[in-house]
């Protein structure tokens, strides 16, 4: 018995934001979701708009699996994450611990398929992948604001500054055409 897609579907357990008031509660099932549907897009823009080569698919399917590794961890916060180089590095053997343990659940003839998914070994699927991931966060932030939760509004200043400083030009090309329409509610996003 395999007990990988077992696992895969227990994401929707594990919360994300968990130091914070969240006014609508996001689990890491549904933030891959979305740090997909940004990664896809992102990679789409590099590739028709500024004419690089991307796979907007391979970028798409490593999203899904990006924190496939909380289902053991939990989702670490940030603050405590990147609080200092040893935690941050003592963090990334527990993922990769985690990933290893997840691969183990496979079949054998599967793992080879899903082993770059949850290592994201390719560096430019990993930076769309990144940037995908902060933009979901700033996008939550942007909503939680929307519905009158200031907790969010220092992360939100502070999500849009570390995703403007990887200096990617789909991100900016994206916040330009598409970051605005976050903070509209229902009404706003149905008038011309």
């Amino acid at each position: 018995m395999h007990k990988f897609f077992a696992y895969i579907s227990r994401m929707k357990y594990i919360t994300r934001w968990s130091l914070m008031r969240n006014s609508t509660p996001e689990n890491i099932q549904e933030h891959s979701h979305m740090a997909a549907v940004l990664s896809h897009a992102l990679a789409v823009i590099r590739r028709d708009v500024m004419g690089r080569p991307c796979d907007p698919d391979r970028c798409a399917s490593a999203a899904l699996f990006h924190d496939a590794t909380e289902i053991f961890t939990g989702d670490l916060p940030t603050p405590i994450k990147y609080y200092n180089p040893a935690i941050r590095d003592a963090y990334r053997q527990v993922e990769a611990v985690a990933a290893g343990r997840l691969l183990d659940m496979l079949p054998e003839e599967l793992r080879g398929a899903y082993e770059p998914l949850l290592r994201e070994e390719d560096p430019e699927v990993r930076e769309i992948v990144k940037a995908a991931d902060k933009l979901s966060a700033y996008i939550k932030c942007v909503e939680e604001l929307g519905a009158g939760n200031t907790e969010f509004g220092d992360a939100a200043r502070e999500t849009l500054t570390a995703l403007r400083a990887m200096g990617l030009p789909e991100v900016e090309w994206f916040l330009e055409r598409f970051g605005e329409a976050f903070g509209l509610t229902l009404d706003g996003l149905q008038r011309q």
